[in-house]
Parts: C-alpha cells; sequence; structure tokens
C-alpha cells in the first residue's frame, strides 16, 4: 500500500485541526507483518516505507506514482533496520543489518529484505547518477557527541549518508540515539530551506510519547507521536522534539542542498 501526500504551504497550518496537521505529515502503519507500505511525498519527492518480512523475502513494489517499471529506476534508497538482525539482498549480494544499521543503494539496483524479527525502515529520492552501495554499522560508526546533559539533550549523532560521508546524489540519513536522562532531539531548532526532512522515532516503549515540534518559527505546532511514526518535515518547518522516556530517531533528508549551507538556527525567543 500506498498514500500520496502533496505539497504543504505555511498556511495550511493556519486554523488546520489536530487531524488535519495529522493527515498531512504523521506517517503511520509502516511496519505490518509481511508487508511493504509506503508514503509518497511531493515535498522533495521523498519516499518512505517500512517492510516487516517475518518468514517471507519482501521486494520494494513498482508503485504507479515513481513511474518507472522498477522502483529505484530514477531513484537511491537508504536502508535502516529498526528490528533485529535481518538481511537485505542488493542484485544478489547478502548484506547482514544489526539494530539501527544501514545501507545506501545506488539508482536501478534490485533489492529484496529478509529475517524474521528484522524491520526495515526505507527512504528514497530521485537521483541522476548511480553510486556505490555502502554499509553502516551503529557498531563501527563514530558518532558526533553533541548537545548537553545539563540542558537535558545529550546525544549520539551517526551520520551514515552526508555530504562528507559516502556520496550520494540528494538522499542524506542517519540515526540519533538520545543519552539517558537526557528528552531532546534537537534545541533550539533549526529550518533549511533546500530540504524536506522526514524523522522516524524508534526505540520508544509503549507507554511513552514524543512531542514534536513544527512550523513557522513564530508559530509552532506540536504533534504527539508514538514509537515508529514517522513526520515529515516541510523546507519552511522547524523541527525538535522531546520525549517522555528514552529514544532514538532516523533522520532522512533530500533536497538541493548537501552541504548544510542552507541550514538556518532559530534562537528561542524567535519561537
Amino acid at each position: 500500500m500506498i498514500d500520496v501526500r502533496h505539497g504543504s504551504s505555511p498556511e495550511s497550518m493556519t486554523g488546520a485541526t489536530n487531524e488535519q496537521l495529522r493527515a498531512r505529515y504523521v506517517i503511520d502503519r509502516l511496519f505490518v507483518d509481511g508487508e511493504v507500505n509506503a508514503v509518497y511525498t511531493h515535498e522533495d519527492r521523498m519516499l518512505i516505507a517500512g517492510a516487516v518480512p517475518g518468514a517471507q523475502t519482501l521486494e520494494i513494489p513498482a508503485w504507479d506514482v515513481v513511474g518507472t517499471a522498477g522502483p529505484l529506476d530514477r531513484r537511491e534508497l537508504g536502508i535502516v533496520n529498526i528490528g533485529g538482525t535481518g538481511e537485505v539482498l542488493i542484485d544478489g549480494a547478502v548484506y547482514k543489518l544489526g539494530q539501527l544499521d544501514a545501507l545506501y543503494v545506488g539508482r536501478g539496483s534490485h533489492v529484496q529484505m529478509r529475517g524474521e524479527d528484522a524491520a526495515f525502515y526505507l527512504v528514497s529520492a530521485t537521483a541522476d547518477v548511480t553510486h556505490p552501495t555502502g554499509q553502516f554499522s551503529r557498531d563501527t560508526v563514530i558518532p558526533m557527541e553533541i548537545g548537553d546533559p545539563k540542558d537535558a539533550s545529550a546525544r549520539s549523532l551517526y551520520r551514515y549518508v552526508t555530504g562528507g560521508t559516502h556520496p550520494s546524489c540528494q538522499l542524506q540519513f542517519g540515526v540519533t540515539v538520545i543519552a539517558e536522562g537526557s528528552v531532546w532531539n534537537t534545541m533550539p531548532p533549526h529550518v533549511h530551506g533546500r530540504r524536506t526532512e522526514v524523522y522516524l522515532y524508534t526505540g520508544l516503549r509503549e507507554s511513552a510519547r514524543i512531542v514534536h515540534l513544527m512550523g513557522e518559527p513564530g508559530a509552532t505546532r506540536h504533534l504527539v507521536l508514538s514509537d515508529r511514526q514517522a513526520v515529515i518535515s516541510p523546507p519552511w518547518s522547524v523541527h525538535a522534539g522531546v520525549g517522555t522516556a528514552s529514544y532514538a530517531f532516523v533522520w532522512a533528508m533530500a533536497g538541493e542542498n548537501t552541504d548544510y549551507s542552507d541550514l538556518c538556527g532559530v534562537p528561542l525567543e524567535n519561537l
């Protein structure tokens, strides 16, 4: 199943109900046993999906909205495993992924996924060049330690595919793990006007929640999210979140800027 979302403007938040905001920006029900479920957003034409193989071997469908015979004929792909150990086959080559391990998959590849306890999160962007497959392990990638425990914002930033790591056309992604006792994932928030970003929250216990902030700096709104829910942040929107318990999140971006020169911090007094 795939759901198609159209792009939005800042004005779309004015007067929107909670239900309308969730319908536009929240992505849920991605992870269903034996299925591949997805959302295609016209925000930088990103495709976000979840695949839970169970006892099967799953492939990415060639959804009509993508417009090509194969799902990656004109796209690159990032895969992060948020479940137990699983395997991804890229053109027949087998890659083993533990929890929060990742793969970059180049344009035109054939992808299969298997693993009874695995849950694969997929993010895809359009591509006009083919780059090689890259494998990234949380155990071997050295994270950037950012934030401060005194501000409840200490966290480990694992940069899997960015402008300075593995090459890509426009897709960037990685994982951030919030330190025990901290709750904020980004504070103060920021915007980047030439990139769409999607957060997937994971590792959150069933009774816990994330309060995710978005919107224009002077008119923020919030969404309450649970484990394995994602949220689309358009280029004009701030993004930050705070949890009621420990968690991690997968961040993924697509757009015309890959060197972060479009990033603009938002002072707290401007919120």
